[in-house]
């Protein structure tokens, strides 16, 4: 899966779908299926006929795979029809919720969105599923359990998972003298300079290492991991300013781009091709190293097939260099909207597509994803490619995480987001102060959205 582009439309979803149509007990009725009770769970009858309808983002040929998989459960459960509607973002999802016709199992890209459908009731709490049929969500890395769980109720279950590395162009690498990828960000720093050829007029020809905000997948959550920098403290207030790792993640930032030129970055970006397409900088040669999800060795694959590479972790702080190995991760979750018709069954599809190794170990392997269980990443043949293997041991790293879940979905790093696009334009002159003031404007924004007022 490829990460959506962030946006504001979702942050209403905590101050909005409590008040949807619809109750996360109704009873499954459509198709002809009766659901009993089972404490505050459904059951589900194989032998009545039943209509699951699916919302995911998937579209053309990933869309044709996740329908495979859909057939494995119909193959199963002879009884159940599975109506697959693909192209659907969380902004559909939710205004299927508030319209009072939800679909009964619905897929998400975007783990920053748990936190708002947990929080607001959104997607119903499977904690009761869970106890009743002895699910062992410890079957799933820790990471995983922190982004399909918010405040302690669970209201997702993991599908696969993306992994963020280093990507660098091997026959670069030999040209500028550079045996191995970097380790530390001063390693990666050096190796961005060497790696950099000019234009005579001083702008970007190659670009070593473009650290860029917001260039393809360079994001501040991606980053934080690297640098041990943290969100929030136990009393969830936001931790920009004081967590010592965000301060040293931001000066790198600033050195590289100034050393590039802020002018010349923009200028390079804008003639970088656009990342999901042929004309992705890296698979075109314009750019030695970038951080990416396991995800672009399909597409260097398809795209690019003759480009000479290779895959590592991403390098990180250099006065913690134990935590080299790990990275950042996310992934797709999955969920009983609020009001769901079929909610028995589509419990079963849940733990089918969260736990079934030949599910998962098709959807990985179609796709070019990290399988989110033990035993299908041991099944997986993506362990056998030497693009694909690091990352499967980065997501197996105990230094590897995720950001912390919010109720108000992503809006601490949009707030984040927009500072260091400031600070790397030289717009910011005090970076302790600008942080104190993007702490204040977090804490606001989480405040609002836990009391469920608009923002």
């Amino acid at each position: 899966m490829r990460r959506s582009a962030v946006g504001l439309a979702v942050l209403a979803l905590a101050i909005g779908v409590a008040a949807c149509g619809g109750s996360g007990s109704s009873s499954d009725t459509s198709g002809g299926s009766t659901a009993k009770s089972s404490g505050n769970t459904k059951t589900f009858d194989p032998n009545k006929p039943v209509t699951l309808t699916v919302y995911s983002g998937f579209t053309e040929r990933e869309l044709g795979i996740w329908n495979s998989v859909l057939d494995g459960f119909k193959a199963q459960h002879p009884n159940v029809k599975i109506k697959s509607v693909g192209s659907v973002d969380n902004n559909k999802i939710v205004a299927s919720i508030r319209g009072g016709n939800p679909p009964d199992v619905a897929l998400s890209f975007e783990t920053d969105k748990t936190g708002a459908f947990c929080s607001s009731g959104g997607w119903i709490d499977l904690g009761p599923y869970i106890s009743r049929d002895k699910l062992d969500v410890n079957q799933f890395p820790k990471a995983v359990q922190n982004y399909t769980a918010f405040k302690g109720k669970r209201c997702a279950l993991p599908d696969l998972a993306d992994v963020y590395g280093l990507y660098y162009n091997k026959d670069m690498f030999q040209k500028a003298g550079i045996t191995s990828p970097p380790k530390t960000f001063s390693e990666l720093t050096a190796d961005a300079k060497k790696l950099t050829v000019k234009n005579p007029d001083g702008t970007i020809k190659v670009a070593g290492f473009i650290p860029n905000e917001g260039f393809y997948e360079n994001a501040a959550a991606h980053m934080a991991p690297l640098w041990n920098a943290q969100w929030a403290d136990s009393n969830d207030k936001s931790t920009l300013a004081t967590s010592p790792g965000w301060t040293r993640y931001l000066q790198w930032d600033k050195d590289l781009v100034d050393w590039y030129g802020y002018n010349n970055i923009k200028r390079f970006e804008a003639g970088a091709g656009q990342e999901f397409s042929p004309q992705n900088a890296f698979e075109t040669g314009k750019v030695a190293m970038i951080m990416d999800g396991e995800y672009r060795t399909a597409f260097v694959k398809a795209e690019a097939p003759k480009l000479n590479y290779g895959t590592a972790p991403m390098p990180v702080d250099d006065s913690q260099p134990q935590l080299y190995g790990g990275g950042y991760t996310t992934g797709n979750t999955i969920g009983i909207p609020k009001g769901a018709k079929n909610e028995g069954a589509a419990w079963e599809l849940l733990k089918y597509l969260s736990t079934n190794t030949q599910a998962l170990t098709k959807l990985a392997e179609g796709l070019g994803n990290v399988p989110t269980t033990p035993e299908s990443a041991a099944a997986t043949t993506l362990k056998d490619d030497q693009h694909f293997q690091p990352f499967l041991k980065i997501f197996a790293d105990p230094h590897t995480a995720t950001n912390p879940l919010v109720a108000s979905g992503d809006a601490d790093q949009l707030l984040f987001h927009t500072f260091i696009e400031k600070w790397e334009a030289g717009k910011v002159n005090d970076l302790q102060a600008g942080l104190q003031g993007v702490d204040k404007e977090i804490d606001s924004q989480q405040a609002n959205a836990t009391a469920g007022t608009a923002p």
